[in-house]
């Protein structure tokens, strides 16, 4: 077993106070948000019952983590409502405005410039 693969398991939680398990070795029966989202499932306000682990140079710490969730207790994801689907068309439409020229670019507007494209370089 490797020095990486033997920090990131910890079945029972002693070491992290919850079941860890290294990369894409996560035991059946547990899915991320992601996971259970593509099943059309959702956490349902269970918490986290484990997580997954792996090295990353990207991070601070050094770690990545992934939460884990338990299928069984898992509920399917509430329907969409008319209400709901329009108060997310009119924050879309919000995102897609420029302040500036006040038209509808047809793309979100990059909060790094807070106005479209051809506005923020008029020439």
């Amino acid at each position: 077993m490797s020095p990486a693969f033997g920090k990131c398991y910890d079945p029972t939680g002693a070491r992290h106070g919850i079941p860890t398990f290294p990369w894409r070795f996560a035991p059946d029966g547990y899915a991320t948000r992601r996971q259970l989202r593509a099943r059309g499932l959702r956490p349902g306000g269970q918490s986290v019952a484990a997580q997954v682990m792996r090295r990353s140079r990207r991070r601070k710490t050094g770690v990545s983590v992934a939460y884990l969730y338990r299928i069984d207790q898992a509920k399917p994801v509430r329907p969409m409502t008319p209400g709901r689907a329009a108060a997310l068309a009119k924050a879309m439409a919000a995102r897609r405005t420029c302040p500036q020229c006040r038209t509808d670019a047809g793309y979100c507007i990059p909060t790094s410039l807070g106005m479209c494209v051809t506005c923020a370089y008029p020439s």
